[in-house]
């Protein structure tokens, strides 16, 4: 074997040279094109392997039209971001799916709404392949700015745009979602099959459709339950413990909570404590999410709704990694582009707290 010298950068030509191939085939197999016979296929990534040929991301990125690497864009502020263990789990799932089809994550926040103007900027530069977005509000710009740009978009939750009209409207949208309201009547029911009468629900902020779900599938359960028993709070333990004294000061009989996500349960769990009542006996908890590691470490450890966060994640990933090789989002090569909405499941968890 040739050694190269030092200094010297491997080329394209000495790859093929090296392969004993033309320099076209040995391109078809840098740049993942098809129609290249296997043993040739092997022939190529040998030589890469011994050359230790890097392929020149600019000329790849021209015979390509592809950059290798996909924004992932969450709608909220840094300081939640990094406080609730959700967009930890569904980056840490997006990562690893992304990675297994060598591909690069680049991460985008929104910190107010005048980020979305450096956000359509980026996205249109051409620096991404595609989009990853998750945890958007009713109102938010970024389907719109997607739509305009012509960016490939999965979606994490079920849009609250998909029977709107106008300029946010979009019938194809792409989302993953879990079945939050099943999840959430699930979670009622069970309290009811405990005997208790008295159920509250803190909600997370309705203009996001998980917490408008969560809050039909509680009415599903208990279609009886008055207004005094419904607070909203903001998906946080201080939204949850702000939630929480509401409820307790308009109904002191109040015996079940149902909380919109583990980390309100958690504000909720403090409340109830510091008012002299104990979980589950006076008062039984559940939460949503059974994120890590807030469920298994709250004391009581919560009884909560599961739901795949991280597999979420990876099937976000997956469905726009299908798109953008040509496949449609479905997998299927027949111009498919919008694949019904994906639900995965949930599951009741039952801990020491309900």
């Amino acid at each position: 074997m040739t050694e190269p010298r030092p200094g010297n950068r491997p080329t394209l030509e000495a790859v093929a040279e090296h392969a004993g191939v033309s320099r076209a085939t040995a391109s078809r197999v840098v740049n993942g094109g098809d129609g290249v016979r296997a043993h040739l296929v092997d022939r190529v990534r040998t030589a890469i392997r011994e050359l230790g040929y890097v392929p020149n991301p600019a000329a790849r990125t021209l015979v390509t039209r592809r950059t290798g690497a996909v924004a992932v864009i969450i709608a909220e502020p840094e300081v939640r971001i990094f406080s609730d263990p959700f967009f930890s789990r569904q980056v840490r799932g997006i990562a690893k799916e992304l990675t297994a089809h060598d591909t690069q994550l680049v991460l985008l926040l929104v910190e107010d709404r005048g980020d979305y103007d450096r956000i359509e900027r980026y996205l249109a530069g051409g620096h991404v392949d595609g989009a990853l977005a998750f945890s958007l509000h009713t109102d938010d710009p970024l389907p719109a700015i997607t739509r305009r740009i012509g960016m490939p978009t999965v979606y994490g939750g079920r849009p609250g745009w998909t029977t709107g009209t106008g300029e946010g409207a979009d019938e194809g949208v792409v989302y993953v979602d879990a079945d939050n309201r099943g999840g959430a009547r699930e979670a009622v029911r069970y309290l009811l099959a405990q005997g208790r009468r008295r159920i509250a629900h803190i909600a997370g902020p309705l203009d996001q459709t998980s917490a408008a779900d969560r809050l039909s599938g509680y009415r599903d359960a208990l279609a009886a339950a008055g207004p005094e028993l419904f607070a909203e709070g903001d998906f946080t333990p201080a939204g949850g413990a702000r939630a929480m004294a509401e409820l307790l000061d308009r109904d002191a009989g109040i015996d079940a909570v149902f909380a919109g996500n583990d980390l309100m349960a958690t504000g909720a769990l403090r409340v109830l404590r510091e008012s002299g009542r104990t979980v589950p006996g006076d008062v039984a908890l559940v939460g949503f999410d059974d994120a890590e590691p807030v469920a298994e470490t709250a004391d009581p450890p919560l009884t909560t709704v599961r739901q795949d966060i991280e597999g979420m994640g990876r099937l976000m990933a997956r469905l726009l990694m299908r798109s953008l090789n040509g496949g449609g989002p479905d997998g299927g090569r027949h111009g498919r582009t919008t694949p019904d909405p994906v639900i995965t499941a949930t599951a009741l968890v039952r801990r020491a707290s309900a």
